[in-house]
């Protein structure tokens, strides 16, 4: 593990957004066609980002039906406004687990025990359900995000291979990312899009970060640059690594960050 101290270290908060009982919905009267089940999920995750993104964090997709935020600058019980403005605005509701933990691995398994224990997803009875769990005592300080994206995706994938490969190709290797993050220093990552994954993190050294580039490119053949951030809230470490990841384009150089942390 090359997760090394920081003086700014410490406990993050994610939120686990799930619509309830969606599957009876869909089907109810009838099958609904599939591009309305999109533009519905579509049009809630954007009401989803924006309660996150006015409060100071991130949010993630996820599978639509399970979306999930980092909530380093929202209080547990203030989710109960989202869950009033998807009840006014949709034809589901939503249930939100919320945890607090040292790593954002242990905060995402937290709030996702919440809802588990609340009640299946397809429970009719479980509705809009709140809750909060923090693990250890830990209490939200900064957050640090680490953004990634493929090195010159264009040239090297959307200008020569057809659209299907370059998609998987990226999804793949961001999938890959994804998977050593979370193995190795407990973090989360999500494809957001593009050739750009975004991961909530310890903070971690050049040598750490070095060392996953090169383990997803021995795998997938990609290379990949990241920009890194800390912040008191995911806006502004966000903020702060889409700066690094540019110095990253740049310059060339493929780990930027604001800071250094001491080699383990």
């Amino acid at each position: 593990m090359t997760h090394v101290t920081d003086p700014r270290d410490g406990g993050v908060r994610l939120a686990v957004v799930q619509i309830d009982d969606y599957g009876p919905w869909t089907t109810t009267p009838a099958p609904r066609r599939e591009t309305d089940l999109q533009a519905l999920q579509a049009r809630l995750f954007a009401t989803v980002a924006d309660f996150f993104g006015d409060r100071d964090g991130y949010a993630f997709a996820g599978r639509y039906d399970n979306m999930l935020g980092v909530a380093n600058h929202i209080e547990p019980e203030t989710f109960s406004r989202l869950q009033e403005r998807v009840a006014n605005r949709y034809p589901v509701s939503v249930s939100v687990g919320v945890g607090t933990a040292s790593t954002p691995a242990a905060a995402l398994e937290a709030a996702g025990a919440v809802l588990q224990e609340a009640g299946s997803a397809q429970q009719t009875d479980r509705r809009e359900v709140l809750d909060h769990r923090v693990v250890d005592g830990a209490t939200p300080e900064g957050v640090t995000v680490a953004h990634f994206d493929v090195v010159d995706a264009t040239g090297e994938l959307t200008d020569r291979v057809s659209p299907d490969i370059a998609e998987r190709t990226v999804r793949w290797t961001m999938l890959t990312l994804s998977d050593r993050l979370a193995e190795a220093h407990a973090a989360v990552a999500r494809f957001v899009g593009g050739d750009n994954a975004i991961a909530v993190c310890p903070p971690l050294n050049r040598p750490a970060l070095g060392t996953v580039l090169s383990d997803v490119r021995a795998q997938t053949g990609v290379e990949l640059q990241v920009g890194v951030g800390h912040g008191p809230s995911a806006h502004a470490a966000g903020s702060e690594a889409k700066h690094a990841l540019e110095e990253c384009r740049a310059t060339g150089s493929r780990i930027e960050g604001p800071w250094e942390v001491a080699d383990d």
